[in-house]
C-alpha cells in the first residue's frame, strides 16, 4: 500500500496510566504555558528596546521564536493524545508534525551555530566585529537558518510521499521521519542516502564550525586580559549551556531511533524522547534571561517597573 492509501498511523508508545493521565495532562499544560509566557516575554523585551537591537540579541530573538514554534508543533498534539483512548494520527497531520519538529531541530542548530560565530567575532576579532557583523549580515544568517531547513524537509517529505508501506504502526508518542521511513517496504534508499549526505555535510559541518569557534575563544581567554575573559564567560556561558542541553536531548532521540531500546522502561523512553522539545524551550529563556544582564534588567523593568 502507498502512503496515499493509508488513512492514519497508530502511535504505539503510549502507556495506559489510568486516571494519572489527568495529572500528566495538567503538568504538560503548565509546562506549555510557561514556555509560551517566557519566550514571548523575551521576544517582546528584545523587540521594544532599541538598546537590545544588536546582533547577539537578534539571534536570540530568532532562537526564542523557534522555541515557540517547536513546542507548539508538539505539545498541543500531545495534550490531546494523553486524554484520548485511541492513539492514532491522520497521515497529513503526521507529516505536518514531522515538518514542524524537523524544522525546529534544524533551525535550533543553525541558530546556535550562527551565535557561536557571532561570539567568535566579538571575542577574537573585536576591532572588526562591527564591520563584519552588520545588521544586514545578521538578517541574512537568520533567514538562511530558517530557509535551508525548510528546503531540506520539503525534499525529505517528497521522497517519502509516494513510498510503499509495510505497516502503519509508529513506536513513538509522536511522528518523526525516521520511524515513517522504517515502515517503507521499498523505495527508502533515496531518503536514506539523502539523510546520510545531509548529516555528513550540513550537520557535521555546523558542529565543526561550533567546535572551531570555541577552541579559538578558549585560546583567546587563556592568553587575553581579565576583561576579555569576563566578557567571554558572561556571553558564552548561556550559549554553551544551551548547546550542550540541546545536544543532550538530540543524542537520546537519535539513540532511541537507531538502536533497540526495549530494555529501557517505557516511561523513561517517553521522557527522553520529549526532552529536546520540552526542556530546551524552557531552558533557553531562563538561562539567557538570568545570565545576560541587559535582558535581565529589561525584564525586571517590564514586569515590575523597577530599575
Amino acid at each position: 500500500m502507498n502512503i496515499s492509501q493509508v488513512s492514519h498511523f497508530t502511535l504505539s508508545a503510549y502507556i495506559d496510566i489510568g486516571l494519572f493521565k489527568y495529572i500528566v495532562f495538567l503538568f504538560l499544560m503548565c509546562v506549555y504555558i510557561v514556555i509560551i509566557s517566557c519566550n514571548v516575554l523575551l521576544i517582546v523585551v528584545i523587540c521594544v528596546n532599541r538598546s537590545l537591537h544588536e546582533p547577539m540579541y537578534m539571534f536570540l530573538c530568532s532562537l526564542f521564536v523557534n522555541e515557540l514554534y517547536g513546542s507548539t508543533g508538539l505539545l498541543p498534539f500531545l495534550l490531546v493524545q494523553i486524554l484520548s483512548d485511541v492513539h492514532t494520527v491522520s497521515v497529513p497531520l503526521c507529516f505536518l508534525q514531522i515538518f514542524c519538529l524537523f524544522m525546529y531541530g534544524n533551525v535550533e542548530f543553525y541558530n546556535l551555530a550562527a551565535m557561536s560565530y557571532d561570539r567568535y567575532l566579538a571575542i577574537c576579532h573585536p576591532l572588526h566585529y562591527n564591520t563584519q557583523m552588520q545588521m544586514n549580515t545578521v538578517i541574512r544568517l537568520v533567514v538562511l537558518s530558517w530557509f535551508l531547513p525548510l528546503l531540506n524537509i520539503i525534499v525529505m517529505i517528497s521522497l517519502n510521499a509516494s513510498s510503499r508501506l509495510c505497516g502503519n504502526i509508529i513506536d513513538k508518542v509522536y511522528c518523526i521521519n525516521y520511524n515513517v521511513t522504517k515502515l517503507v517496504c521499498s523505495g527508502a534508499a533515496a531518503s536514506n542516502i539523502y539523510g546520510l549526505v545531509y548529516t555528513f555535510t550540513v550537520v557535521i559541518g555546523l558542529a565543526a564550525l561550533i567546535v572551531y569557534t570555541y577552541i579559538r575563544i578558549l585560546k583567546v581567554c587563556f592568553s587575553g586580559s581579565e576583561q576579555t575573559r569576563h566578557k567571554a564567560v558572561s556571553t558564552c556561558t548561556p550559549h554553551l549551556a544551551s548547546l550542550l542541553n540541546f545536544s543532550f536531548g538530540c543524542f537520546f532521540e537519535i539513540l532511541q531511533s537507531r538502536f533497540d531500546m526495549s530494555s529501557v522502561p517505557g516511561v523513561l523512553r517517553i521522557i527522553l524522547s520529549l526532552y529536546f522539545v520540552t526542556c530546551q524551550p524552557l531552558f533557553n529563556p531562563v538561562v539567557y534571561g538570568l545570565k545576560l544582564k541587559k535582558i535581565y534588567l529589561m525584564c525586571k523593568i517590564l514586569c515590575f517597573g523597577q530599575k
